[in-house]
């Protein structure tokens, strides 16, 4: 992603959910997460993962349910320990269009 501030490419490691065709992404710290307001000025963002890489648009999903059922598939995927131990916040998320 593009530092909204710098300019500069920023490359930031970070869990997902993948489901079909579309990434979810879910801010630490919900909408005060830095890479999270990267996206909000530039929502192209870079995915590199297991040597492959792209060019992709995200779209923020601020809408309560929205963020619910993301933070669900979280839960799902790292378990409901694991999300609570490291995320503070689920104000917001990030949904990517990968096809």
């Amino acid at each position: 992603m593009i530092g909204r501030k710098s300019g500069k490419t920023i490359s930031i490691p970070v869990w997902f959910v993948l489901e079909g065709q579309k990434l979810y992404l879910l801010p630490v710290q919900g909408s005060e997460t830095h890479w999270y307001r990267n996206v909000l000025t530039n929502p192209s963002i870079r995915i590199d993962a297991r040597g492959s890489d792209g060019e992709f648009q995200s779209v923020p999903i601020t809408n309560a349910k929205g963020v619910k059922l993301v933070v669900e598939k979280f839960r799902e995927k790292y378990g409901a320990k694991d999300v609570k131990k490291y995320y503070s916040t689920f104000d917001v998320a990030v949904a990517v269009e990968l096809g």
